[in-house]
């Protein structure tokens, strides 16, 4: 598979906001794996992701927030069209 490729891929409205939700939703759980990993304290009924260390949490946190970004950047220019 080529991770180079752009893809186009048309959603309704509906379909994507539940795309947009699962993203936010593996971004918080992310991020709350790195500060585990750094404090030890994660909210009630948090389920700490498996990887290696805090810093591979956080590059995962930050590359579920660039997509959520291009998403919602795409959302949002549609909308005003």
């Amino acid at each position: 598979m080529n991770h180079d490729r752009e893809y186009i891929i048309r959603l309704n409205g509906i379909d994507l906001g539940q795309v947009i939700d699962g993203l936010e939703m593996r971004a918080t759980a992310w991020l709350h794996t790195a500060a585990y990993l750094e404090t030890g304290e994660a909210p009630d009924g948090f389920v700490i992701e498996e990887c290696e260390d805090a810093e591979e949490a956080r590059r995962l946190t930050e590359r579920y927030e660039l997509i959520l970004g291009k998403l919602i950047q795409q959302q949002r220019e549609q909308r005003e069209r």
